[in-house]
């Protein structure tokens, strides 16, 4: 009973009525992302594309969210979060629909599918910045790292069974209803959203111009040094993961029994993610950036795995490990940073942190196949030298005093409830506590 007991109150964040909301709506949102990745690819080659036109799909999803994501953060720290989400839920969903309409009538074309996915990807550069925002605005301070981490559970587990779930209807039904399915989950979180009831922020009266506010978002980001050498490590780390996902699929293809080895790997990977999502509901090291640094050495794993290539089992425990360490660290991270940084300049500090990630992150896909089309280089000279850049971004980080340092932001025990402030017809909640650091190691 006391192991239940212990168990409940991991789940504590879920007793709360505006994080059960969100964590519904956002849960279910992601069941139906999870469905896309193969409906997408299969609609291009059902309309007669190439794998390159699937690579067109895909790089018109990702170029407006790099391009839009830091105008999201200044939208999300201007308006309530909640209704940026919303919005763009209604304008994902709503083009899914149209996707769908077209699939199923069998008039689509490849420009249409393309143009929806640039819709849906610049509908994102909004709803992101906006939702790490909103976590703490849900849930309690002392549930904040419960509540990143079931939120990231959810994430994981439908990462595992949507691409099978989705491969079904694809084969029985089509890949417009999986957009229709899509459709309606973002519906689902649109509502759940629109049902919140969170305090406002104290804002400034006078607003500054728009370069202004993204200026002023810049100057949190550096004014931490840890801040900014985190996410340069994020950046490094995107990039060292590429050769996985490129050339990985070819060595399986090739050595692993094909596409069932690599599928078995990919799934090894969300395992990974939901363990490591559930040992973030017990687990907060006293300083978190560094433990969550010294265990990313796990990210290389998988690209030393793949070198040789080990025995298919090994490369599925290196891939497990890895995303174990990844989810266990952005648990920690989003934590630690929705803690830090004024609630006012989350949205703006947040998109630059998500910048780093969408923007270095196809520089790794690019540069891989050329890389180990050298013939002085190869595939597993590829494959270590990433390994060797994940290992040294990893490490390195951890000599920067202000990273080893950090511990969770100190909160003075609650004797009274404090009365919220008014503004604008709304409550304004409270702001994180202080940096806790200690004094640089000799």
């Amino acid at each position: 009973m006391r192991s239940l007991s212990r168990f409940g109150a991991r789940l504590g964040p879920l007793q709360e009525r505006e994080f059960r909301l969100l964590w519904i709506g956002q849960s279910t949102s992601a069941v139906g992302d999870s469905l896309i990745p193969v409906a997408i690819a299969f609609a291009v080659l059902r309309i007669g594309g190439s794998a390159t036109a699937i690579g067109l799909v895909l790089a018109s999803f990702t170029l407006p969210r790099v391009v839009l994501i830091l105008v999201g953060g200044v939208w999300a720290d201007r308006l309530p979060r909640q209704l940026v989400m919303v919005a763009a839920d209604l304008v994902r969903g709503t083009t899914e629909l149209v996707i769908a309409a077209l699939l199923i009538s069998g008039v689509a074309q490849l420009w249409e599918i393309a143009a929806g996915a640039a819709l849906i990807g610049a509908a994102s550069a909004f709803f992101v910045p906006a939702a790490t925002g909103l976590i703490p605005q849900t849930v309690s301070a002392d549930r904040l790292q419960q509540g990143n981490a079931l939120m990231s559970l959810s994430r994981s587990a439908t990462g595992i069974i949507g691409p099978s779930i989705s491969g079904i209807l694809v084969a029985t039904v089509g890949p417009g209803w999986v957009f229709v399915i899509d459709a309606g989950t973002y519906a689902a979180s649109a509502v759940s959203l629109a049902l919140l009831r969170v305090r406002r922020l104290v804002t400034a009266e006078v607003r500054e111009g728009f370069l202004a506010e993204l200026a002023s978002g810049w100057r949190e980001v550096t004014s931490r040094r840890w801040l900014v050498a985190a996410i340069l490590t994020f950046g490094f780390s995107n990039v060292a993961m590429g050769p996985v996902y490129v050339l990985g699929p070819v060595i399986a293809n090739q050595r692993l029994g094909g596409a069932a080895g690599w599928g078995l790997i990919v799934t090894a990977m969300g395992v990974g993610g939901l363990l490591g999502g559930l040992i973030a509901l017990r687990w907060r090291p006293s300083r978190p950036l560094a433990m969550g640094f010294a265990i990313s050495v796990a990210f290389s794993f998988p690209m030393f795995a793949l070198a040789p290539p080990l025995p298919l089992a090994l490369i599925m425990l290196a891939g497990l490990l890895a995303l174990m360490a990844i989810e266990l660290g952005n648990t920690w991270w989003y934590t630690v940073l929705q803690q830090q940084v004024p609630p006012t300049s989350l949205s703006r500090v947040s998109s630059y942190d998500w910048l780093a990630s969408i923007a270095f992150q196809p520089i790794g896909f690019a540069i891989t196949g050329p890389i180990a089309a050298v013939p002085a280089i190869g595939v597993s000279a590829t494959l270590i030298g990433a390994g060797v850049l994940s290992l040294a971004a990893n490490l390195g980080v951890l000599t920067v005093p202000d990273v080893r340092n950090l511990r969770w932001a100190r909160r003075e025990p609650a004797t009274e409830a404090p009365q919220p402030a008014v503004v604008e017809g709304h409550l304004a909640g409270p702001r994180a506590g202080p940096v806790e650091l200690e004094e640089p190691e000799p």
